[in-house]
């Protein structure tokens, strides 16, 4: 059984006992699509225990649904999940697919970069010293490290939050030693047999990304019956495992990977399902900047022009209660988020 929350109301004002707050947020719904044994059918909140109550399943989902998400203190910083925050990417590499540019060999620049971000609203810089997209070459540890190391060290020294973007355990710990405060791992701690233990013992957050076959790269995958309810599956047992391994679950973020092994209609189908993710308990993440979907449905525009499409994203993410933006556009994808704040304030003391 999944639940997908659905038909978000502006306001829970005059709609006591039939709606539901979104994971503690700024939204509400007033139904459930209940996905079970290959059909779908739609159970009203108001209706949830009469039809779902006595389903330990249900009323498993529901309850990570309708829980609020733990606030993360990263150093000096606390990132609160009560409404949507901003990640910026920060790639010192030469070679991602949407902003290479050879900060690898200047690490004040790149730093400088990551404070910018900082200053127009990221509430994270994500910091990458390898690129993950489809026919990147591997980038041998120690490089990754010289590369990243510098970065984290003057961003820590600014006060920014910082996540390291890497799938392997040795740049993870050079990394969380240079001030890095949370890993974010495209295999999900499964490309390298050491990261598990080492986020364990290092007692740091962690985000969780699907991708079909992360022990040999995050591109592989002979596709889907249902994308969205295997991706769900897939994360559960992941979350479930590294929780088994001694990670605490308040610390864990879910990422569905957009993009990642999945067809066009794949990433639509996760993008219009996203809210099912609030069934794992986790803030969900949405890594779905400049990606390459956009292209596909404007013409082939190049990643540098997928700026619109990345907004439009963003703004389903948050519809959908999705707490972290990951994204190269920050000031402008920051601009979109108090835009859209300030409707759901007005929606919320407007009646």
């Amino acid at each position: 059984m999944h639940l997908k929350p659905t038909q978000f109301v502006d306001t829970p004002v005059g709609h006591d006992g039939a709606v539901a707050r979104l994971a503690g947020g700024m939204l509400w719904f007033a139904a459930y699509e209940v996905i079970e044994n290959g059909a779908r059918r739609t159970v009203p909140i108001a209706d949830f225990d009469r039809e779902l109550g006595s389903n330990a399943r249900a009323a498993t989902l529901h309850q990570r649904i309708t829980s609020p998400r733990p606030p993360l203190t990263l150093g000096a910083r606390t990132l609160r999940f009560d409404q949507p925050l901003v990640a910026g990417i920060l790639n010192v590499t030469p070679d991602s697919f949407s902003d290479g540019t050879g900060h690898q060999d200047d690490p004040a620049t790149a730093a400088a970069a990551g404070v910018d971000m900082a200053a127009a609203g990221a509430a994270l810089i994500d910091v990458g010293g390898e690129s993950t997209r489809p026919g990147a070459k591997p980038v041998w540890e120690g490089d990754e490290v010289k590369r990243v190391v510098p970065v984290i060290e003057r961003l820590r020294a600014a006060g920014t939050p910082i996540s390291i973007d890497t799938r392997k355990a040795s740049v993870m710990e050079a990394a969380l030693a240079a001030g890095a405060h949370l890993v974010n791992d495209v295999s999900a701690l499964l490309w390298d047999d050491r990261a598990l233990d080492l986020v364990v013992r290092a007692g740091c957050p962690v985000i969780l990304m699907h991708s079909p076959d992360p022990a040999k790269g995050p591109h592989g995958g002979n596709g889907y019956t249902d994308v969205l309810t295997e991706v769900f599956d897939w994360l559960e047992a992941r979350i479930d495992a590294v929780t088994a391994a001694g990670v605490d679950r308040a610390k864990i973020i879910a990422d569905p990977g957009i993009g990642f092994g999945k067809s066009l209609a794949d990433n639509l189908a996760l993008l219009n399902g996203l809210s099912l993710f609030h069934g794992l308990g986790c803030p969900i993440m949405l890594g779905a900047s400049r990606k390459r979907m956009i292209g596909a449905l404007s013409n082939e525009a190049p990643a540098s022009d997928r700026l619109s499409g990345s907004l439009a994203l963003a703004m389903k993410g948050m519809d959908a209660g999705v707490q972290l933006l990951r994204v190269h556009d920050v000031a402008e994808t920051v601009q979109a988020m108090r835009v859209w704040r300030g409707l759901r304030d007005q929606a919320l003391v407007g009646r």
